[in-house]
């Protein structure tokens, strides 16, 4: 019997897939692309975990002198012979990450950075035996090594010294990859030394990378394509692909036909909808993509149980804080717009293609909030609903994730605020204990006045009720003496809220509906029906609460309805 290939969760080297079985999603027809349009200087810019740092060790792997021809077998690109003849283990092959170069002050992220290139010289110790290597060179190489930068220029110059070297040794241009290059940048930009680091990053590159005739060509990936006058001053032939570029589109990511190919070869089809609800929606250019470290993860969730709850995967992967950013800063209409992407609908944006963190800092908010746009779309946040048209995009929330990484923001912002005004909170805790549902209502909505709402549009009512649910727990949460449950299983159903407050006997049963169109009464005497039908009240019965209040709450936009029932 054939053996079932591995999911490949967190797997970044290229040669893994093989050696240890793992399924593949073969994006090796990037490599001929990219010799065909290469520029000197190529940056590749994607969200996080779209697959770039796998892309790259492919190109390592593919184009470093000694490479296992086997690895490829199979794939798209071993049917271009010629091309494999000409390209393949052709070329020393210089491969760095700036991932981790980070760190609280700028002295400890410069010591990363050395670490990190003073690891890949050491990957060519051999040139150490070279005969074609001065005795001077070789000591270059040592320090390299050892990573010894104690002057500045030596770190600065690190990375051409080492293309200088190996182009000295093996007669043949080097091929320079660097992934994450931006990562370095949004370290220092929260950290206080965003200047500094500029500068040593505009120098590496530009030592590396600019009349460099030891060099073949280069490719940098990163998140945010960063100003060129910041970073990439005075290249020639440098060409950025961006996810609003058609070219290369299909090769970071899953397209449909590959999730569907997945799926089918570990008998999921049926997952195919949920995970298209979930984790499509991406638009790169003008083909479709799916996030593959959240079909990947929750696969082998599914394979684990078929009845798997669906994750957010790519959320917890990382720090969302540009969403908090953004939401925390927001104006009037920007507070309107992000009400319309939450329901579904499309707000029209002139995107910045370039940046510098310095413009996300600016005291000038239309300006600030001009580049954060531009950033929410560059980081996977939101995306093309369809091709722009005039320099103006049309940007949407891509998916069910995304959209849930927006309601939890603005729900922490909202319970955050509201909290604050403690005075009425006290009142609006003190009026639901006591079922004074009239200023229950009154508090509720003065609250819901300075939120954002949800829109009576297409989105899903499910999905609108578990906004406003979330509203209600969050005023309830800061709470600490009473026991909250929520989507509690109670009677024959689950109940949104029950609250049991223990010191005085009482317990609340809280079933939240939509109001679409405003239909107040109607959502109010439907959750009130619900919690007598399927008897929600019960299990407070049963743990001895004497006194129960059961409300049912309507909201509709920023206003709400309260009908309400005492039982002793």
């Amino acid at each position: 019997m054939k053996k079932t290939k591995k999911l490949p969760i967190g797997i970044e080297f290229f040669r893994d897939f093989k050696r240890d079985h793992f399924y593949y999603v073969d994006k090796t027809g990037f490599i001929r692309n990219l010799i065909d349009t290469r520029g000197s200087v190529n940056l590749f810019t994607r969200p996080r975990r779209f697959g770039k740092s796998l892309n790259m060790d492919m190109l390592k792997t593919f184009f470093e002198i000694g490479t296992d021809p086997s690895l490829f077998d199979d794939l798209e690109i071993a049917h271009e012979t010629a091309f494999c003849e000409q390209h393949m283990g052709k070329y020393p092959v210089i491969s760095i990450s700036l991932k981790d170069v980070e760190g609280k002050t700028f002295q400890t992220a410069y010591d990363m950075l050395g670490i990190e290139i003073s690891r890949e010289a050491r990957r060519f110790k051999s040139l150490l035996e070279s005969g074609r290597l001065m005795p001077f060179e070789k000591e270059q190489m040592i320090r390299l090594m050892k990573g010894k930068f104690e002057k500045e220029a030596y770190l600065h110059t690190s990375l051409r010294l080492l293309t200088e070297l190996l182009f000295e040794h093996y007669g043949i241009p080097v091929i320079v990859l660097i992934d994450e290059y931006d990562v370095p940048l949004d370290k220092a930009y929260q950290n206080g030394y965003y200047p500094d680091m500029v500068s040593l990053i505009r120098s590496l590159f530009s030592q590396v990378l600019k009349t460099n005739s030891n060099l073949y060509f280069a490719v940098i990936t990163g998140c945010l394509r960063i100003a060129k006058e910041s970073i990439f001053t005075g290249l020639n032939n440098f060409k950025v692909r961006t996810i609003s570029d058609i070219r290369f589109a299909e090769y970071f990511g899953f397209t449909e036909d590959e999730v569907k190919a997945l799926l089918e070869y570990y008998n999921l089809e049926e997952k195919f909808d949920i995970l298209k609800e979930w984790y499509d929606g991406y638009r790169f250019g003008q083909t479709d993509v799916y996030c593959p470290w959240d079909v990947i993860n929750q696969c082998d969730k599914f394979l684990e149980a078929k009845d798997a709850p669906m994750e957010a995967h790519w959320e917890n992967s990382s720090s969302n804080a540009i969403v908090q950013d953004i939401l925390e800063t927001a104006t009037e209409t920007t507070k309107s717009q992000i009400e319309a992407l939450i329901s579904g609908e499309a707000v029209e944006k002139i995107l910045i293609p370039e940046l510098t963190y310095t413009d996300l800092g600016s005291k000038n908010k239309s300006i600030r909030e001009t580049y954060l746009w531009s950033v929410l779309f560059a980081a996977g946040y939101l995306t093309d609903a369809g091709k722009p048209e005039n320099g103006i995009h049309r940007l949407v929330i891509p998916n069910r994730e995304i959209l849930g990484i927006y309601e939890k923001r603005i729900l922490s912002c909202f319970q955050a605020e509201i909290t604050s005004d403690t005075t009425r909170w006290e009142k609006f805790c003190e009026a639901l204990k006591t079922g004074d549902s009239v200023e229950l209502q009154n508090l509720f909505n003065e609250f819901m006045a300075v939120s954002i709402s949800i829109r009576d549009t297409f989105t899903r009512k499910e999905m609108k009720e578990n906004f406003y649910h979330g509203m209600i727990l969050g005023l309830l949460q800061a709470e600490g003496s009473w026991s909250l449950k929520s989507n509690a299983e109670s009677g024959v159903g689950y109940t949104d809220i029950r609250l049991e407050i223990p010191s005085a006997k009482i317990g609340c049963v809280i079933e939240v509906k939509y109001a679409e169109h405003g239909q107040y009464e109607q959502s109010c005497a439907k959750a009130m029906k619900q919690i007598e039908e399927d008897g929600y009240a019960e299990i407070l019965r049963q743990d001895g609460m004497q006194t129960i209040h059961k409300y049912g709450i309507a909201c509709y936009k920023k206003s709400c309805r309260i009908a309400y029932c005492r039982e002793e």
